[in-house]
């Protein structure tokens, strides 16, 4: 079992798969992650107070888990695909998160602006991150609300 963390301007006690108008790193799901720092940010990103969720993950739940254990060709080639509209087949994904700096360098390597090797140069020394997402019913399933609690700015 994993303890992971979701931040929201809501409690999540059931959560949901919702399809919005862009297509985030692992394409649309339900994030989560293990760093509850991260959790907090997603929280207030607005100057104001939010919620973070706290659930429970079986994680040796018979489900298709791809990992990404740190950014690598394969991880941005995902992720370049599932920012561009590009559907995956599995329930699960985890590995490092574009955040909004490294999403401004994913885009302009997508872009054409920057190749693969400036990318790598300009992210080298980005602070660590996590994200973890659902994307099936079978995949929520596994999650179990734990509780939350409120995080002030």
């Amino acid at each position: 079992m994993k303890t992971l963390f979701h931040g929201s301007r809501v409690k999540v006690e059931y959560p949901e798969i919702r399809i919005q108008k862009y297509h985030k790193d692992f394409y649309w799901g339900f994030y989560c992650t293990e760093l509850e720092r991260q959790a907090v940010r997603w929280a207030t990103k607005f100057d104001r107070a939010g919620v973070v969720n706290i659930y429970s993950f079986d994680d040796e739940a018979e489900l298709s888990i791809k990992r990404f254990p740190e950014m690598s060709d394969e991880w941005l080639n995902f992720i370049a695909a599932c920012r561009s509209g590009k559907p995956h087949s599995y329930d699960v994904v985890e590995g490092p998160m574009a955040d909004d700096t490294v999403f401004n360098y994913v885009q302009s390597f997508l872009d054409g602006e920057i190749s693969k090797a400036a990318f790598w140069e300009l992210v080298k020394f980005k602070y660590p991150t996590h994200q973890i997402s659902f994307h099936t019913a079978r995949a929520l399933a596994a999650l179990k609300f734990e509780g939350s609690y409120i995080a002030n700015v």
